[in-house]
């Protein structure tokens, strides 16, 4: 019996999925030893790490990828409410970094409990609709639950503040959220809910430098030496790159120190200056591949919760690529969002290689053996 599941899931491998991750990491790891190359000391062996981190998460996503995910439909409000605990517990045990309270150490090890959230949260919505068999339109009062379900994390993560990871755990949810129908005035009372929810944010809940990235973005360039910095040179070294690059390592904005945090949320200017529009354009098509090939396995899956993953996760990469490329081509404002694959980070690396092996679960398994 073991041994016929062992050829079924050999099988049913999803190659496509397999090599096109394999890819995308592989560049990612090139590109941040050319990113760390200007650089001395521990930031200059980050990529190492990074292999590492690359390594387990790849037997983390084996394991993940090996267990029938409807095992993980019975453990998902309690993973949610793991992931809960560990959002309060930041603000309990947290290290605080440039003003933030995001991480919790453990030994030589920097944990973001909020990488993670964006996982059970997923599979705790996943599971809520897959239970709800109504067959009427969603209204407002139907709502209550999952929307307190994503309320809460967003809220604890905002506290942090973390607006990046906020809005990727906010727009990963409403995808998935988007699975079912809901009722024409109740989208209009939410479009509207969320008009005054952002208002509010603007007025109360965000930090003097966050609207001011927000302003920046909006076309203040007066303060290019400051607020304005990261997005006026990232557009500079995007811009300088033109159709095939300055070639491998030799991008002036890294190696001169102009552009910050090339290793975390600007890694793409690093490969767009070096690589040119032509390198720039074949990533992006690669995460639109595996987007696509996502939804794609959401389209085949055997059950509504196998769909709901398969859309999360895919939405969890659209996010992500949408608001990295988005904010270093000025299209849209810095909210420190990392890139997949090209970040480095030990907690972002194992959330997005889970989530790979979320993927490939769901598709070895579109027939119910």
């Amino acid at each position: 019996m073991a041994r016929s599941l062992q050829y079924r899931l050999r099988d049913q491998f999803d190659w496509p999925l397999f090599l096109i991750v394999s890819m995308v990491a592989t560049v990612g790891v090139v590109n941040l030893y050319s990113a760390t190359s200007a650089h001395v000391g521990a930031r200059s062996e980050l990529y190492i790490q990074q292999i590492y981190w690359l390594a387990l998460g790849a037997a983390t996503a084996v394991i993940v990828a090996s267990i029938d995910y409807k095992v993980y439909e019975r453990y998902a409000y309690a993973a949610y409410t793991a992931s809960i605990a560990s959002l309060v517990l930041v603000f309990l045990l947290g290290t605080s970094i440039r003003g933030t309270h995001r991480w919790i150490k453990l030994g030589s090890f920097l944990f973001q409990p909020s990488e993670f959230v964006k996982l059970s949260l997923m599979l705790a919505v996943a599971r809520y609709i897959h239970r709800d068999n109504r067959s009427e339109k969603w209204t407002l009062r139907d709502l209550i639950l999952p929307g307190a379900l994503i309320g809460l994390p967003l809220g604890l993560i905002m506290a942090q503040p973390d607006l990046g990871t906020a809005l990727i755990v906010g727009l990963v949810s409403v995808s998935v959220l988007s699975l079912v129908r809901i009722d024409r005035r109740t989208l209009l009372s939410i479009f509207g809910g969320g008009g005054l929810g952002a208002w509010l944010l603007w007025s109360f809940g965000m930090k003097a430098y966050q609207k001011e990235r927000l302003t920046s973005f909006l076309g203040d360039n007066r303060d290019v030496q400051g607020s304005g910095w990261q997005a006026h040179q990232s557009i500079v070294a995007v811009g300088s790159g033109k159709l095939t690059g300055q070639g491998f390592m030799r991008g002036t904005q890294n190696q001169h120190h102009f552009l910050p945090d090339t290793h975390t949320d600007f890694p793409f200017p690093v490969w767009a200056q070096e690589q040119g529009f032509v390198g720039a354009a074949l990533v992006v098509l690669a995460f639109g591949f595996l987007v696509m090939w996502g939804l794609r396995i959401a389209s085949t899956a055997r059950d509504r919760f196998g769909t709901a993953i398969a859309v999360g996760v895919s939405a969890l990469f659209f996010w992500h690529v949408i608001f990295n490329v988005g904010m270093v081509t000025r299209s849209l404002p810095v909210v420190g969002v990392t890139l997949p694959f090209f970040s480095y980070g030990g907690s972002s690396v194992l959330t997005i290689l889970i989530g790979v092996g979320l993927l490939m679960n769901v598709s070895m398994r579109r027939q119910a053996w």
